[in-house]
């Protein structure tokens, strides 16, 4: 079985090492048009833009190591079944799990893996591409926030926001805690920033929402008012704002620390919680992609690799599909964070032991 096990290995090294490479390459190449962006029309330098292109590399890691794993899988046993080594191994006696065994150890220390990039190198890498463009100097106010993160970058306002597109931004919750009091919360469909000539302050537009303004009989009570446009004056001088981490730079203790700190000013921490479980669910996904991939992979006589690759990207799509889905759902906290972003999780492994489970009794 030694020598077996160190077969299996050595053909999945190189299709799990080109799959990186080549996915890695790939996704890098459809960044490159926003950077472009940036040079061209924020006038950020090349010298600072490719800082960010490399730190951009670990981020993308968290996505193709997965699935390069599950590319391997179907590779590798995809083209030892249409050798008919399987069939062989099985006529010798072999059973078809002993051939997992040594997927299976790859697979937890894979996950081990991307739980630490999760956890540690990726947050480091969204804190270094947020530092570097800070030092650009940018002007533009949307640069300080972060969709999905709690932003406490002005006085007397925490700002979450869902989606940005150019300087529209939607899905628009500001928060406002007082010691003693209950914190008051305005929400809006959509939002823009207005500058101020001659002062370092902005107007946040806010359309179509709802404020909490204070009862003047009880002002520790507040009553829903409905407005279609309200603005709100905040300071953007260098000596007031806060630079605070942004939630995707955050680690896993940094992010649970921030759920606790907002539970207690009564804010719904849904996007945090969403986002900690996330990089948990996601930190099982090489393991579950070599489960996934290894009955297919088994049964299958194709020898045309880009078929293979198709079938592969027809399994880990899904999954980043519904698992983003999910984390959009969470964040608004249309049902319960965590159930949510487990669920794709539970499926897949579901799926995984029936489909195996199946290959045994065959």
């Amino acid at each position: 079985m030694r020598i077996l096990r160190n077969y299996i290995l050595k053909e999945c090294l190189q299709p799990f090492t080109l799959s990186i490479c080549v996915l890695t390459s790939v996704f890098l190449l459809g960044y490159l048009p926003q950077l472009a962006n940036k040079v061209i029309n924020n006038g950020v330098s090349l010298t600072a833009m490719s800082q960010v292109f490399l730190c951009y590399i670990p981020i993308l890691l968290g996505y193709t190591l997965p699935i390069a794993c599950l590319i391997t899988v179907i590779l590798a046993f995809g083209h030892m079944s249409s050798e008919n080594e399987i069939l062989a191994m099985r006529a010798s006696g072999i059973h078809l799990f002993r051939l997992l065994n040594p997927l299976i150890i790859v697979g937890i220390a894979l996950c081990l893996a991307v739980y630490i990039l999760n956890d540690r190198i990726i947050p480091k890498a969204y804190e270094a591409q947020t530092r570097i463009l800070q030092e650009t100097g940018s002007q533009d106010p949307t640069a300080i926030l972060e969709p999905g993160s709690f932003i406490n970058a002005f006085d007397k306002y925490i700002i979450f926001i869902y989606r940005i597109e150019g300087d529209l931004l939607y899905g628009v919750r500001i928060y406002q805690p007082a010691p003693n009091k209950p914190t008051r919360t305005i929400i809006a469909q959509q939002g823009e920033f207005v500058h101020v000539p001659g002062k370092d302050q902005l107007m946040l537009k806010l359309i179509d929402g709802t404020s909490d303004e204070p009862n003047l009989q009880n002002p520790n009570n507040f009553y829903k008012l409905n407005f279609q446009t309200s603005f709100i004056t905040m300071d953007l001088s260098k000596k007031n704002v806060k630079t605070e981490k942004k939630s995707k730079a955050m680690t896993l203790r940094e992010l649970s620390g921030k759920i606790q700190s907002l539970k207690k000013l009564s804010i719904d921490p849904s996007p945090l919680v969403a986002e900690y479980h996330r990089r948990m669910a996601w930190s099982l996904s090489p393991l579950l992609f070599i489960l996934l991939g290894f009955p297919f992979a088994a049964i299958t006589h194709r020898r045309a690799k880009s078929a293979n690759l198709l079938y592969a990207l027809l399994f880990a799509a899904p999954y980043y599909i519904v698992s983003l889905a999910c984390q959009g759902m969470a964040s608004q906290n249309v049902f319960n964070p965590i159930l949510l972003m487990w669920a794709p999780n539970a499926v897949a492994f579901i799926l995984a032991i029936f489909f195996n489970f199946k290959l045994c009794t065959r």
